[in-house]
């Protein structure tokens, strides 16, 4: 993926540049939290996150039998929006890090660290302009600015939802579901879609790719959360059951908290203020009598089975189709 990464990086670049030397700073924390810069904003190599949504823009524009550089713009947008919503989270879920450095607002306090992550969104709108230097008509500008405008405001349905979460015991898989299709896979459908878009008119085509990206976000998302559980600390930077001690409302937790012989023991324990790392075990029993892994990887292999089958349905075989597969079950099978 080089040669994507590489291009994309450089789209990246170009537009966190500072206009003036006034905003010096401004532009320095977006390039910190991009994994470009340290604190000081000194180069160094850091983690830049996994780039999974432009990638999936790219390839998939490539897919459907584009110039995927012509794409770049797009790419850079959706992973600016991605970012900026990272900047709130870390806000709104009072995490201290990000990617296993400071997050921002614990860097520049909770003000700037909000500016930061508005001004980064208003970067991914701006990056969408770019499109016009590129060659495509107003018409299909318009029609990808509001697919984007769409899935970023599903982000934050779920976002809302998610939050809302964290004070009850009885959420449904139901509601999980329908809140991880804006949180998660909405911008990760936005980014195959309007992948083919740029490529095609054909919307039996386009809509496709968008199922494709629908589905293999929520297989991503119910993956991370079986990590959050049972993941080794090395694959996901984080203790093992850390979702467990902040009783994350994930979709083994949510198994849990709704079965019917053992959902009373489980809410007993969530139910506490704070659970010590003994609760957190017995916890972990229970969800493990119950079998909630095994549950929420069967939601995740059906919704991977979903997005590869949608891709098949395109009839479409090139080198770029064949990489979208391989991030499909890379995103999907990151415990195996």
């Amino acid at each position: 993926m080089d040669e994507y990464l590489t291009a994309l990086e450089d789209e990246l670049r170009a537009l966190v540049a500072a206009p003036d030397p006034a905003y010096a700073t401004y532009y320095g924390i977006f390039r910190y939290h991009l994994g470009w810069t340290d604190a000081n904003f000194v180069q160094v190599k850091c983690d830049t996150g996994k780039r999974l949504r432009p990638l999936l823009c790219l390839l998939s524009c490539e897919a459907a039998c584009g110039d995927w550089r012509r794409a770049l713009p797009v790419a850079a947008a959706l992973e600016l929006a991605h970012n900026f919503s990272l900047i709130h989270d870390d806000i709104e879920d009072n995490s201290d890090e990000r990617r296993g450095r400071a997050a921002v607002w614990k860097v520049w306090g909770l003000a700037q660290g909000l500016n930061a992550g508005d001004g980064m969104f208003v970067l991914a709108r701006l990056a969408l302009d770019r499109l016009c230097e590129r060659g495509f008509n107003d018409a299909t500008c318009t029609a990808i600015s509001r697919v984007f405008d769409e899935a970023t405001l599903a982000l934050c349905h779920g976002q809302f939802l998610d939050l809302g979460f964290e004070t009850r015991l009885d959420v449904t898989t139901g509601e999980y579901l329908q809140m991880i299709r804006g949180k998660t896979a909405a911008l990760i459908a936005a980014s195959a879609g309007i992948g083919a878009m740029l490529a095609t008119a054909d919307s039996k085509i386009v809509d496709a790719f968008a199922r494709f990206g629908e589905n293999i976000g929520s297989a991503f998302q119910i993956t991370d959360d079986i990590l959050g559980i049972w993941g080794d600390p090395a694959i996901t930077g984080k203790s093992a059951a850390t979702d467990i001690l902040t009783k994350k409302k994930s979709l083994p937790a949510i198994i849990g908290l709704n079965h019917p012989q053992h959902g009373a023991a489980l809410r007993a324990l969530y139910a506490q203020a704070a659970l010590s790392q003994d609760d957190v075990g017995r916890a972990l029993a229970l969800l493990d009598q119950i079998g909630a892994r095994e549950q929420a990887q069967q939601f995740a292999d059906e919704f991977r089975a979903a997005a590869l089958s949608a891709l098949a349905a395109t009839g479409i075989q090139n080198r770029a189709m064949d990489h979208l597969r391989e991030m499909a079950n890379a995103m999907t099978r990151r415990m195996r």
